[in-house]
């Protein structure tokens, strides 16, 4: 991981060794805003990272006690057993805030935030307690793309990327 001259993480790029090694060392997982919906991409996602191993936990107060692919769901990081190694945040860049906060409270290592989900105060915080930070990226994209995985759409090509692009000007048109 790179820092700027100040000392801050540079979040706009994750070199592919760093992304590895926290993908390697991670064995359980809270999916904050996960979704018994198996359209919704937390729900995707959370059964992508069951069936690669890692443990999920699904955290949503809406379905706090139910089952979300057969785990219990709970209402809160604060509800759970044992803290996770890892809380993945399917939330908006503003309440990522206080999820970041509340993962720092009960010892997780490491916080990820979803595509679309930046926020850099939240992440000096979290840096600040020692835990890594990712930010606008999806775990199983990068598992998919770091390990040469044929996913749901055929064989990583390496065009697919995990980072939001613009558009092309070809593809424009067709918008």
């Amino acid at each position: 991981m790179s820092t700027t001259g100040h000392g801050a993480t540079d979040h706009s790029h994750y070199p592919d060794a760093f992304l590895r090694d926290v993908l390697d060392r991670v064995k359980s997982i809270a999916i904050v805003g996960a979704s018994a919906d198996p359209v919704k991409a937390s729900y995707f996602v959370l059964k992508y990272l069951r069936d690669a191993g890692y443990r999920v936990i699904p955290v949503n107060p809406k379905m706090a006690g139910q089952s979300i692919l057969g785990q219990t769901a709970y209402g809160s990081l604060a509800d759970l057993p044992e803290p996770p190694d890892m809380v993945d945040i399917f939330r908006n860049s503003t309440a990522a805030g206080g999820i970041t906060d509340e993962a720092i409270a009960i010892g997780a290592k490491v916080v990820w935030m979803q595509l679309g989900v930046v926020n850099a105060e939240a992440a000096a915080r979290a840096e600040a307690a020692g835990l890594t930070v990712i930010m606008n990226r999806c775990p199983k994209m990068e598992i998919q793309r770091l390990y040469g995985e044929i996913g749901r759409i055929g064989v990583n090509s390496g065009v697919l990327v995990t980072k939001k692009q613009p558009l092309k000007k070809s593809f424009k048109k067709l918008i």
